[in-house]
C-alpha cells in the first residue's frame, strides 16, 4: 500500500464518524420538525394553557435535537391549575388529537389545592417540573403503575429513584374535591383516578412523553431543555409571558 493510500486508510474511521454524526443530527432535527404546532394542539384541547402546551413541544425538540426519539404521544401536567380542576391532557401527535383531559394529583408537600413548591429531592414529597419519558409498567403498591424517567438534569432526573410513577389513586375524584376542597395529595407521584388509570398508562407506556408545568422561575430560566440553541429564543419569548408583567417592566429600559 502507497503512503497516500496509508494516509486515506487511516482517516477512514474518522470520516466515518463525522458522517454517522451528521446523519444522527439531521435525523434528529428532522424529528424534531416532525411534532405538531401549539396551535394543532390547542385546537384539540381549547381549554388547556397555551404556555404548558408550547413549551412541551420545545423542551421535546430539544430533546429530538439530542438524540431522543419523537413520541407518539404527549401528556401535559398544568400544575398552576388547581387540584379540582381537569390538568392532565393527552394528545396523539399524529393527529394531531385529544384523547383524554383527567385530573391530576401533586405531591402533599407541594401545596394544597394549588402545587406551589417542587423538588427533585428524594423524601420531598413534592412533584417534579420538567419533560420525562415513560418507560414500562408494573404491579406494585399502588396497583397497575408506570415509571417515568426524568430528562431535565436537577429538576425531574431523579424520578425513578424516587418511584415517581403513574398511578391511580380513589383520592383523585370529583367527590373527594367536593368533600375536601381539594383532591388527595401523594408522595409526589402524578397520582389520577383508578377509572381511568389503566387507559392513562396504556396511552403512555413504552417511550412516550409527560410533560409537567409550572410558571416556576429556576426552573424556567435554568432547564436544559428549555434552554438549547434550538429552541432557546422561542422559548425566551414564552418565559417573558410565563412570568407575567413584572418580569416584563423588569426588562424594560428606565426611562
Amino acid at each position: 500500500m502507497t503512503a497516500p493510500s496509508r494516509r486515506i486508510s487511516a482517516l477512514l474511521p474518522l470520516i466515518a464518524f463525522f458522517v454517522l454524526g451528521a446523519a444522527g443530527a439531521l435525523s434528529a432535527y428532522a424529528g424534531a420538525s416532525d411534532l405538531p404546532s401549539w396551535r394543532s394542539l390547542m385546537r384539540a384541547a381549547p381549554a388547556a394553557n397555551p404556555l404548558a402546551i408550547r413549551l412541551a413541544l420545545d423542551a421535546m425538540r430539544c430533546a429530538a435535537v439530542h438524540g431522543m426519539a419523537p413520541p407518539r404521544r404527549l401528556a401535559v401536567i398544568d400544575y398552576s391549575r388547581p387540584s379540582t380542576q381537569r390538568r392532565l391532557w393527552i394528545f396523539d401527535l399524529q393527529g394531531p388529537r385529544l384523547l383524554m383531559s383527567e385530573r391530576v394529583a401533586h405531591g402533599r408537600n407541594s401545596g394544597g389545592d394549588l402545587a406551589t413548591r417542587f423538588s427533585n429531592s428524594d423524601g420531598s414529597l413534592e412533584s417534579s417540573l420538567g419533560l420525562y419519558q415513560a418507560l414500562g409498567t408494573y404491579q406494585g403498591d399502588n396497583g397497575y403503575s408506570l415509571r417515568l424517567q426524568g430528562l431535565d438534569p436537577g429538576f425531574n432526573d431523579h424520578a425513578l429513584a424516587r418511584a415517581i410513577v403513574i398511578h391511580g389513586a380513589r383520592y383523585v375524584s370529583r367527590r373527594f374535591a367536593q368533600r375536601e376542597g381539594r383532591i388527595g395529595r401523594s408522595w409526589g407521584c402524578p397520582a389520577v383516578s383508578t377509572r381511568v388509570a389503566g387507559r392513562v398508562i396504556d396511552s403512555l407506556k413504552n417511550g412516550q412523553m409527560v410533560f409537567s408545568y409550572y410558571p416556576d422561575p429556576r426552573w424556567l430560566d435554568d432547564s436544559h431543555l428549555l434552554n438549547c440553541p434550538a429552541v432557546r429564543a422561542n422559548v425566551a419569548r414564552i418565559i417573558r409571558i410565563a412570568k407575567g408583567p413584572r418580569a416584563r417592566r423588569r426588562r424594560s429600559p428606565a426611562g
